[in-house]
């Protein structure tokens, strides 16, 4: 199943409850993340979009589906405390080179929350691969999905030279349904 970036951002706009098993190899922790997840396509028009390409130099026009992701997300790291609570909100802009492959540009990146820029490609399957180099570190994202409501997110963080692994993690998202859907 061949899937190209504009399928790839239509299939995930919505919003997603999502459950996150993290390994942090540097800490020798293990933490669930209970998330929820909201994705949406921007108009090329919008003033996030604009500003992004302007901050970065970019007048380069060939971008498609620009798209709006935020989470909302409760964590058991600190085993001091009950749980905590953290938000945040990305732009993201692809730049397609060819169906299967091209370049991410995030307002905030996964790994570090700095501007990144990222490169993608399609597998055979379907599956999504995502890698950002950081300042410090660097991102291996894949994201697939089981079905149209179900989807799966693995991701590694690499030192910054991948000599070294500093987390892993798994990610079941289950895509909630519309209210007019249940009406």
């Amino acid at each position: 199943m061949l899937m190209e970036i504009e399928q790839f951002i239509a299939q995930s706009e919505g919003e997603w409850r999502s459950m996150r098993s993290g390994h942090s190899l540097a800490f020798q922790q293990f933490e669930q993340i209970i998330s929820h997840l909201a994705i949406k396509i921007l108009d090329r028009n919008d003033s996030r979009i604009i500003d992004l390409l302007k901050s970065n130099n970019i007048s380069d026009g060939n971008y498609i589906s620009p798209f709006h992701m935020k989470w909302e997300s409760e964590t058991d790291w600190d085993h001091n405390h009950s749980s905590q609570i953290s938000s945040g909100s990305t732009i993201l802009i692809p730049f397609p080179k060819t169906k299967v492959n091209g370049l991410l540009l995030r307002s905030q990146g996964y790994a570090e929350p700095i501007e990144s820029l990222s490169t993608y490609h399609f597998l055979n399957d379907g599956t999504f691969i995502l890698n950002t180099p950081y300042q410090k570190t660097i991102a291996e994202e894949r994201i697939w999905f089981l079905s149209e409501k179900v989807r799966s997110r693995s991701s590694v963080i690499y030192t910054d030279k991948r000599l070294g692994i500093i987390q892993t993690s798994f990610t079941s998202e289950i895509k909630l349904s519309n209210r007019h859907e249940n009406a």
